[in-house]
Parts: structure tokens; sequence; C-alpha cells
């Protein structure tokens, strides 16, 4: 007899409507008409930096609230885009930086209360190359890291935000991206931390890191969900190839030239949550109920709205055979 349920359902990454649309409604009635009922906002479309003031952006945010009930969207998550990756943000090793950055993390955080969600996440560091080239700099800087999210997950909590996701990128520079420094991750985040959980986003593209020597398992979509999906409550799907993160739709077109397979994506859910209990995450963290598989295909800015919206939707049509409307429940 199953002894828990994990429910997995079908979203869509708002990255799609980067520089595109600028209209609240258009956002959701999209989401909705493409075939997607859960909603990753992407920060680029409304980030707390450089996106009007703050007036503004505490409207706009109030309008992605009430377009997104009015078409049936659930915004499951605010989440970083482009631009915080373009910064060393987090392991700069100015302090002046670091906070910079956590300051963006804690005003993108009232953005996202405001539009509905009590989740953020992304990616907020990039180690320099002098930093990477020294041990003991490396060292703290990655316990900088550590400590910054277990200020950012008490910060979170008295906002009455639940949850902070971390991504596991695939070049050194951006951590965790291996499999011994995601769990290692998580533990130092999460142990002797009552604030939000902290998780990881699983990105089935983000094991490309062959050219920085990463070999083996870490280059193993399947290998990554196996030991952490049942701690990422939002896994990202694309459409790639082992050489890079490609971030295609699930076409026919880019489905013949891709290796990720969703039925696999399933398979390596379902084998985490039975195995969780023996990993060391375990010990300060529980497992999820509810993952999002959400589509992040990011596409080039001379591809046409018009073949953008058609691949999204064919997108949709072709996941729905493995993620029905109303989820899909897995048994453990």
């Amino acid at each position: 007899m199953a002894s828990r349920t994990i429910k997995l359902e079908l979203g869509i990454n708002g990255a799609f409507i980067t520089r595109r649309w600028e209209e609240p409604e258009n956002w959701m009635r999209l989401t909705r008409e493409l075939g997607y009922r859960n909603h990753e906002f992407c920060c680029d479309v409304l980030d707390p930096f450089f996106s009007g003031d703050r007036d503004y952006q505490l409207k706009t945010a109030a309008q992605v609230k009430k377009y997104s009930q009015q078409y049936g969207v659930k915004i499951t998550s605010a989440y970083t885009g482009v631009a915080t990756h373009r910064f060393h943000g987090l392991s700069h090793s100015n302090p002046a930086v670091r906070q910079r950055m956590k300051q963006w993390i804690i005003e993108m955080m009232d953005l996202s209360l405001a539009m509905g969600t009590d989740r953020i996440g992304g990616h907020w560091d990039a180690f320099s190359v002098e930093v990477l080239s020294d041990p003991s700099r490396a060292y703290v800087a990655r316990e900088n890291i550590y400590a910054t999210f277990r200020d950012l997950a008490q910060a979170a909590k008295s906002k009455g935000m639940a949850a902070i996701y971390n991504e596991q990128m695939y070049i050194p520079s951006e951590i965790p991206w291996t499999l011994e420094g995601a769990e290692e991750f998580l533990i130092a985040v999460n142990g002797n931390n009552n604030g939000a959980t902290v998780y990881l986003t699983v990105d089935v593209g983000h094991q490309a890191g062959h050219v920085y020597g990463a070999s083996g398992l870490d280059l193993d979509y399947k290998e990554w969900l196996r030991q952490f999906a049942a701690v990422s409550e939002t896994i990202h799907i694309q459409q790639t190839q082992q050489d890079g993160s490609h971030h295609w739709p699930f076409t026919e077109k880019y489905n013949k030239i891709g290796h990720i397979r969703i039925e696999d994506v399933i398979e390596a859910i379902r084998e985490s949550h039975k195995r969780f209990h023996a990993s060391p995450v375990a010990e300060v963290m529980k497992p999820v109920d509810v993952s999002y598989l959400t589509l992040e295909a990011i596409p080039g800015s001379t591809k046409c709205e018009d073949v953008l919206l058609q691949e999204l939707k064919e997108s949709a049509e072709y996941l729905r055979q493995y993620i029905p409307e109303e989820g899909l429940i897995i048994e453990v």
C-alpha cells in the first residue's frame, strides 16, 4: 500500500514574455491560451531595480494577481531571469556588492507576495576567476553564500514567504554545479535554520559542465532528479542536447534532436521520492508534496511571435500526454 503521494503539475516560465509583451493581462491570457495553468513569473518582466519606480512595480504586481485569478492561472513562484546572471552578486568579494544583490532578493519577495505567490527562486551568484583560482578565497565565498541564504530564509519567513529556490547550474562559478555540491548546499542552508525552506531547483538541461571537467553522474539529468527531485518544488524542463543548455521547446522538430525524455523524468522523480529517506539531506529537509514541471523555453530575439506561440502551444499538447490537466499522482 502506498504510504505517500506526490503530485506533478505542468507549468511554464514567463521568459517568453520578456521584451515582447508589457501588459499584465496579456501575460496571463497568453499563458492560459497556450495550455498552461501554472506560471512561474520571470523577474526580467518585472524587475525590482530596473522596472520603473516602486509604485509602478507594486501596481503591476497587483495586476498580475488580478489577471491570474481572472484567467485561472496560478503564479507558482517568481524566478530570476537573465538579469541577475550578469553579476557576481552574492559571491562578490566586496560586501557592498553582496548586500546589493541581497537587497534585490528582498525587494523581489515583496513583489512576489503582491502578485500572489510566497515563493521566490533563481540564481544570484557567480564566482570570479580571481576567487576560483584561490582555494581559500573560494572557500570564504562559498561560506558567505551559505550564510546569506540562511539570512534570506529568516527574512523570507518574517515576510510570510514559504520557500526560496536555488537553481543548480553547470559551471564552477555558479554553485551548486555538482551533485556533491548540491547536497552540501542543502544541508548547510537548511540545517539549524528555522526560516523558510531553501529548496533546489533541478534543471534537466544543466548537466553540461563537461567543458569544465564535470564527468560521470554529474552529467546525467536523470541522476540529478533521482537525488534531488524529492526536494525540488520546481523542476525546469527543456529540450536540449548534452553539449549545452539550449532551452528548446518540446516540439516535433526539437524532440527529434534533443535527448530529454519526459517518461524518464517522471520515473527519476518517482525514484527520488522512494529513496529519499536514505539521503543525508533527509536529516534537514522533508520531501515535497507537489512539483511543477516548468517548461523553460527561452526564445532568441529573432524568433517571431507567431512561431514562438505555436511552439509553446505544441509543447503543452505534447507534455499533456504525460502530465494531464489535473496533474499526475505518483505513489511511493
